[in-house]
């Protein structure tokens, strides 16, 4: 095993910038996947967000690209979002400083003048999403004749966003002899479909089980009844500003986040809080992303969209205001902090409603989550009549998932106070009944 990146065989201009980026030695997925990649071999690599795995990929490929040759792009590493993208962007800015490699990354939300302008000044390696490199493709804005790596990263977010039928179209389009690289950081069968269609007898490396959270985080669970409680939790956590000092909360839906936030502001101002979810502009999630990574704001409210390529070191805490409902996204959120070898600390929050999605996640990750004790400074509040139905109706569904015969309680109700009408209907028949027979006699 390589125990330094000098192993690696690398040339003094990588060796120099890895040294000023702080990196000392590789981390598991490195020292798996490097060398397999400097031989020119297709790999799958199987790795969760927080273990080094962009740089796993970019650094032998930037060892191959070497210096700038041509104007048409020779690399292509599609990625789910267009954070993720934007932060690969920065790994290769930051360890191709001492060459004169080009990336452009392109990707929507933004109209693509400045992006074809980019790519107009020619162009070593192309960081897209799915979507914008297909439609400058399709403009006769890129030739992919030149292209030698194709890399193919969060593979599982991809399939989760229905971009299949994208890299279907990308496949066609690019030359059949190149290498391929494809990491993910769970195994589902439409990964498993297009590594099927995409690799060439690959080695295969993983650094853990499927989908295991990095042994950096340390997680707990508090089971709460409803959203007011999970707010004076929440508020209670927050008081600890010296040990809560850098953190995201998680929400499932962009109306929470709001909600959230909204709460944070009144409690924390402008300087110490912002949210990012998809209805926010894309300048305003740099923005808001940017000063949570320098630090000038402490808290950073997000739904899943900012779950990955959310490349923030000394993230203290993540907490899941709610259990996300596609389980394998757990391990990417929870995977914001303890990135590297520091470690992080992971809460989440969950209703009776949300066990379920608790018990799925617990099965994925192969662990029991902690439960923490609510502490007694934390108020309790009675669940609402609205709340209390909505729990019921989603457990009725939950249930009805696992057995499709299941009618629900609401169900079982209803049947039983039919049955109590019938049998009340056949007392008053019957005595009706009774009481005609002996006028007739």
């Amino acid at each position: 095993m390589q125990k330094s990146f000098e192993d690696f065989k690398f040339n003094r201009q990588i060796l120099n910038a890895i040294t000023e980026a702080g990196y000392e030695e590789p981390t598991p997925i490195q020292q798996k996947a490097i060398t397999p990649i400097l031989a020119g071999q297709d790999v799958m690599g199987i790795a969760q967000t927080g273990t080094g795995k962009t740089a796993a990929y970019v650094l032998p490929m930037l060892m191959k690209l070497k210096y700038a040759q041509g104007s048409d792009p020779r690399a292509l590493i599609l990625s789910p979002t267009r954070e993720l993208a934007m932060q690969i962007e920065e790994n290769i800015r930051l360890f191709a400083k001492y060459t004169d490699l080009r990336t452009v990354v392109l990707y929507g939300g933004l109209g693509p003048k400045t992006q074809i302008a980019e790519l107009e000044k020619g162009v070593d390696i192309i960081v897209a999403t799915p979507g914008r490199f297909l439609d400058l493709y399709l403009a006769e804005h890129i030739n992919t004749k030149q292209l030698k790596f194709l890399v193919m990263d969060e593979a599982d977010k991809m399939m989760d966003m229905g971009f299949i039928g994208k890299i279907h179209r990308i496949l066609e389009v690019v030359p059949r002899k190149r290498q391929n690289l494809l990491f993910s950081a769970t195994m589902s069968e439409l990964v498993h479909k297009i590594a099927g269609d995409f690799l060439a007898f690959p080695t295969v490396v993983e650094v853990s089980p499927q989908a295991t959270p990095a042994n950096t985080v340390s997680q707990q669970l508090y089971l709460v009844p409803n959203t007011k409680t999970k707010i004076n939790l929440l508020q209670y956590l927050l008081k600890d500003d010296e040990d809560f000092h850098r953190l995201i909360i998680f929400s499932k839906t962009k109306n929470t986040a709001d909600n959230i936030y909204r709460f944070l502001l009144r409690k924390y101002g402008e300087e110490e809080v912002r949210v990012i979810h998809a209805n926010k502009g894309q300048n305003t999630r740099i923005n808001s992303i940017n000063a949570f990574k320098e630090g000038s704001v402490r808290m950073l409210v997000a739904t899943d969209v900012a779950a990955r390529g959310l490349d923030v070191s000394d993230v203290s805490h993540v907490i899941n205001f709610d259990i996300p409902i596609v389980i394998e996204d757990y391990v990417h959120r929870i995977g914001r902090t303890g990135r590297a070898t520091k470690s992080g600390v992971a809460i989440s929050m969950a209703t009776p409603a949300e066990q379920y999605y608790v018990n799925k996640i617990e099965k994925l990750i192969r662990q029991q989550i902690p439960v923490a004790d609510m502490p007694d400074e934390v108020f309790v509040e009675k669940t609402g009549f609205e709340e209390q139905q909505a729990q019921a109706r989603e457990i009725d569904l939950q249930k009805r998932k696992e057995n499709p015969d299941f009618k629900g309680a609401f169900h079982d109700k209803k049947a039983s106070n039919l049955k109590v009408n019938k049998s009340k209907k056949d007392k008053a028949g019957k005595k009706k009944m009774g009481g005609q027979t002996k006028r007739k006699r």
